[in-house]
Order: C-alpha cells, then sequence, then structure tokens
C-alpha cells in the first residue's frame, strides 16, 4: 500500500482582497455617481456660468479699487497695483469660499437618503461592495463637481499675480482651506443623510449645522470677548463661566481661516484682515473685530547674569559668586527681549485644517456605521450566568 504523508501547511501569502475590494466599490459607486451627474449638458452650461460671473465679479471689484485709489489725497499711488491684487484675491477667495459652504454639504445631504426612498440601498448592501466603500464612493461622486469648480477658478485667480501684492503661496493655502472645508462638510452632509431616513429632514438639518458652524460661530466669539474684555481698571474680566475665549470655535469657522490666510498678504498690521484674526491667535489674548487687537501685558523674564562686571548705566554693578550684585542686592536685572514685530500670522488656517481633517474622518466613520446592515459598533453587555439545568 503507498504511504499517506500529508504535507506540512504552508502559510498563506498576504492577501490584499479587502483593499483591493473596497478600491473597486468606491471606483463603482463614484462611476456610477458621476455619470449621472454629469450626464447631458447641464453641468458644462453650469460650469460655464459660474466662470463668467467670477470674471465679472473680478473685473467689478478691479474697478471700484481703481476708482477709490485714483481719488486725490488717496495715498496709494505707489502701492495702488499690490492692493488691486490683494483686493481681488480676497473677493474671490471669499467668495469661493460660501460656494464651498453651502454646495459641498448641499451635494451630500441626500447622497443615502435618497437610496432609502429609492428602497435601493439594501441592494447595495447585498453586493460585495463594503459600506466603507459605499460611504466614500458617494462622498467623492459629489464632491468632484465642487472640486471641479475649484480648479476652474484656479486660471482666473492667478490674475492676481499680474497686480502683484500676492504670492503663490497665498494662493496654495487659500486652495487648501477651500478643499478641507469642502470635505469636513460633504463628510457633515452625508453623516447628516446617513442617520436621517428622509431627504427633506436631512437637508434642514445640514442647512442649520452649516449655519451654526459660520454664523454661529462668529456670535459666540464676539460675544465671549465682548463678556471678557477689559474693566475700568484695565484688568481682564474673566468670560461667561470663568472661561477665557473658546479658540476652537474660530477653527470651525471656514472665513475666518481664510481670513488669517488673508492676512499673510497684508503688509501693514493696524487693522484689515489682520486686525480681525490677531487677537484669535493661541498666543495672544485681546479683543477681536475692532480694527486691531490689545494684548495683555507679559512680564518681561528675569535673566541672572554671570560672574563679572556689568556695566549697564551710570553704575558698574559687580557680580559676585553667589549672583548677587554688590551694593544692589534688591535690584533685578532683567535681560533684554526681542519682541516680534506685528501681528503672529499662519496660526489659524493650519489649525483649522486639521481640525477638519479629523473631522471628515470621524464623520465618515459614524456614517460606516449608519449604513452598515451588520458588524455595528455595540455597547458590551454583561452575560448574566445561566442556572444549571435540573
Amino acid at each position: 500500500m503507498a504511504e499517506i504523508t500529508a504535507e506540512p501547511l504552508r502559510p498563506s501569502a498576504p492577501r490584499f482582497g479587502v483593499i483591493a475590494r473596497t478600491i473597486g466599490g468606491i471606483a463603482a459607486i463614484g462611476v456610477k455617481e458621476l455619470r449621472g451627474r454629469m450626464r447631458g449638458r447641464r453641468a458644462f452650461i453650469i460650469l460655464t456660468i459660474y466662470l463668467l460671473l467670477l470674471g465679472g465679479f473680478s473685473l467689478m471689484i478691479e474697478r471700484v479699487m481703481e476708482t477709490m485709489l485714483n481719488q486725490p489725497f488717496s495715498g496709494m499711488t505707489a502701492t495702488a497695483s499690490p492692493a488691486i491684487g490683494q483686493g481681488i484675491f480676497a473677493a474671490l477667495l471669499l467668495l469661493m469660499t460660501l460656494q464651498v459652504v453651502f454646495l459641498a454639504p448641499a451635494s451630500t445631504a441626500g447622497a443615502i437618503s435618497l437610496e432609502r426612498e429609492k428602497q435601493t440601498l439594501e441592494l447595495l448592501a447585498t453586493t460585495p461592495i463594503s459600506s466603507l466603500a459605499i460611504v466614500v464612493g458617494k462622498l467623492l461622486s459629489a464632491l468632484v463637481y465642487v472640486f471641479l469648480l475649484i480648479a476652474a477658478s484656479i486660471p482666473l485667480m492667478a490674475i492676481v499675480f499680474v497686480f502683484g501684492g500676492v504670492g503663490p503661496e497665498d494662493v496654495v493655502r487659500g486652495y487648501i482651506v477651500l478643499i478641507v472645508t469642502a470635505l469636513g462638510l460633504g463628510s457633515f452632509g452625508l453623516l447628516c443623510s446617513s442617520i436621517v431616513k428622509r431627504t427633506t429632514a436631512s437637508t434642514a438639518i445640514t442647512i442649520f449645522g452649516v449655519l451654526a458652524i459660520t454664523i454661529g460661530t462668529v456670535f459666540l466669539l464676539v460675544f465671549w470677548q465682548a463678556m471678557g474684555s477689559f474693566d475700568e481698571n484695565g484688568n481682564r474680566r474673566p468670560g461667561p463661566l470663568g472661561i477665557r475665549t473658546p479658540l476652537p470655535l474660530a477653527w470651525l469657522n471656514p472665513f475666518i481661516a481664510q481670513a488669517d490666510v488673508l492676512c499673510g498678504t497684508e503688509s501693514t498690521f493696524g487693522g484689515g484682515w489682520c486686525g480681525i484674526t490677531q487677537g484669535l491667535a493661541p498666543t495672544t489674548d485681546g479683543i477681536i473685530f475692532n480694527g486691531g487687537a490689545v494684548p495683555l501685558p507679559a512680564p518681561m523674564p528675569v535673566a541672572v547674569p554671570e560672574k563679572g562686571v556689568f556695566r549697564g548705566g551710570p553704575d558698574v554693578v559687580v557680580i559676585d559668586d553667589v549672583g548677587v550684585a554688590e551694593g544692589m542686592a534688591n535690584d533685578v536685572i532683567v535681560a533684554p527681549e526681542q519682541q516680534p514685530f506685528g501681528p503672529p500670522r499662519d496660526t489659524l488656517w493650519t489649525r483649522s485644517v486639521a481640525l477638519w481633517l479629523g473631522l471628515s474622518v470621524i464623520f465618515l466613520l459614524v456614517s460606516v456605521q449608519a449604513v452598515s446592515p451588520t458588524r455595528r459598533w455595540r455597547l458590551p453587555r454583561r452575560s448574566t450566568p445561566r442556572s444549571p439545568t435540573t
């Protein structure tokens, strides 16, 4: 008889089937959604009208600023061209931010709820496409058109380089804030669509959430700063509940982040965009929205000089071994410190980008759990021991 020997089990090679299925599912969902959105002439007609409106708006801003700078006693003749470039850049950047703030969440507010209303979400769940692929595919396909509008504005934004006053790094920072804001608010709209069954309710919740993020945060910051301003003796009063200004509220607002980007283009700090963002910087504490910030006086650090002779005035001070000035034991020698000139820049938009990226991941994970029919997160329950049966 032939002897049968069992071969040892070999460790299987690492499988990438799950990753490949997820990427394939995202591509399948994205292609399906894009065919429905980009089919026909409507998408391209809207894109053409959008660019014409942006171009006309830029021309009007240029004409208005040119008229203002040509007035007598304006004192801006030498810096007229950079001022026009900065004005056009600020107008276009804020207008595109307004567009992203409302278009990104509106395009995803009905992505999942419409599938529920059409009773096709269960069919998607029965396919090999994972819940993560469904959610990410819906998000990217809905935001592709928003990204297309942002990309189409780049040649028009390049006109600011003709006038000057704005560097390429400023434009890159502004577009980074736009893209991350679109991802964050689009994820928020997708979250509302996944946890609410009706598209009307999902759209309403999304709109109120966007208004709270944009207008509500500004109102709370102004209220907090007003309640925690200085008294008649020049001392800082505590804010509501004894809490200082909650700076993360400023990081949530994309318009404040863009104001910080625009602050980097200004050559002065006596007001303007820098006056808005200076009091909100993490390293300062002042009053905002009043054309400038009033920082609190900070004590200078005390430095003990080394042993030797210190000639800092009419008197000669000798430092002995224990570091005490002979004849001036009660005096304090303060080392000079170079104070930074101007307001702190690039301190808000970076934190806003990091915050919205983190929130996007959280929103997507919760949306995946809301869409997935199985394997949802559940709180662990203690199993009660059963009594032995007789």
